[in-house]
């Protein structure tokens, strides 16, 4: 058969033939065949209400679509494959993947030699990095061992805490005053009062900046309703973060994932200028404005007086999807490095991995090792 293009009444836009009889047929589940253009003239002298109804039943296919797709990246993003038929080629991806990321501890010395004659800047992820992950946002912990060494870091080196939690949430975990913590996403930048950068133009006072201020009483409408209608799915929590929203189902059986996630969607229809994005198990939600962790990162080597200068080497370690913001930013800046935390092959644009917040305690205490060594050795010269 010929196509030929058909008008629907209220001047409907265009559409091919066979395109509106199939949607025309799928409606009113007949199976009947196509025999002439005249035996469809029927159903079209009706098409002007069945059209809306069918693009609303398309558009409403289209998202479901979406929200499954999107749950596969989740499931594939957050593997649990602990034993596996297919771990031979799962061993066989992992050695190829770490040709071209390496093990930071097996590289140390090289990033060292890399780093030479720069100021070393820490930024570091918060859940997943330097917490394990764990069922209970509100219970991730840092251990003993790893808070002590990441005071020492930050007695050694300007460090950053770049997470999607909440600052004061972060800051009541960590409580180390000389540390700069920007949360949500780095949408809410704090630092310490004493800034020890040697550059010009730093007055000692502390960093504060939020670029999402304008959104607070929009997360926080959004909030309210996301917490009842999840109130029906078993395991889910939702986090307000301040200036950003976390749905968790971490806790949440695999089969009520996508509903979970059209639940959201709904929600989210009514605020475009709210975006839904993706984590380790996590939904989340924020402002539209063109902010991430990688535009904070920048503005912290700004404040710190880093912004054009050649004599500064970041490094960044995280373990989402959100980190690979920061991964690129120094990418293209072409300046330090970034690890990724994970014990899987993942796409990422980090140079280095760690396989997980045991291994990035053990980094960064090297780091700090590394650093006492070279001031005992300038000391006794």
């Amino acid at each position: 058969m010929t196509n030929q293009n058909v008008v629907a009444p209220n001047d409907v836009k265009l559409l091919n033939f066979n395109t509106i009889f199939v949607m025309a047929t799928s409606i009113s589940n007949s199976n009947s065949k196509l025999q002439s253009n005249s035996a469809v003239q029927e159903p079209l002298v009706m098409f002007g209400g069945l059209l809306s109804l069918t693009q609303r039943n398309v558009r409403k296919r289209l998202e479901g679509n979406k929200v499954h797709n999107w749950v596969d990246s989740i499931r594939a993003s957050s593997p649990t494959r602990a034993k596996s038929t297919l771990q031979a080629s799962e061993n066989q991806d992992k050695f190829s993947w770490n040709l071209y990321h390496p093990s930071a501890l097996d590289m140390f010395d090289q990033i060292i030699s890399n780093s030479k004659g720069k100021q070393i800047v820490t930024f570091l992820d918060y859940d997943g990095t330097l917490s394990p992950i764990v069922a209970d946002p509100e219970k991730a912990y840092m251990t003993s061992k790893m808070k002590g060494t990441l005071k020492e870091i930050a007695r050694h080196f300007p460090t950053a805490i770049v997470t999607g939690r909440c600052r004061d949430k972060v800051y009541n975990f960590v409580r180390l005053a000389e540390v700069y913590y920007a949360g949500s996403h780095g949408m809410d930048i704090k630092g310490p009062q004493q800034n020890r950068s040697p550059k010009k133009g730093n007055d000692g006072k502390a960093v504060l900046f939020q670029p999402a201020s304008q959104f607070l009483p929009m997360i926080n409408e959004v909030y309210k309703i996301l917490q009842e209608i999840t109130k029906s799915v078993p395991g889910a929590m939702v986090e307000n973060n301040k200036f950003c929203l976390s749905v968790h189902f971490r806790c949440v059986d695999e089969k009520s994932w996508a509903p979970l996630a059209e639940k959201v969607k709904l929600v989210l229809n009514e605020y475009p200028k709210l975006k839904l994005t993706q984590g380790r198990k996590v939904l989340e939600i924020r402002p539209t404005i063109k902010w991430d962790k990688g535009k904070a990162i920048e503005f912290l080597l700004h404040s710190l007086g880093y912004d054009n200068s050649d004599n500064v080497f970041p490094i960044y370690i995280g373990d989402d999807r959100t980190d690979e913001d920061a991964f690129k930013v120094l990418r293209s800046r072409g300046q330090g490095i970034g690890i990724l935390v994970s014990r899987f092959p993942k796409e990422t644009d980090a140079s280095y991995t760690l396989e997980d917040p045991s291994q990035v305690e053990k980094f960064l205490r090297r780091l700090v090792e590394w650093k006492r060594s070279i001031t005992v050795t300038r000391t006794s010269v």
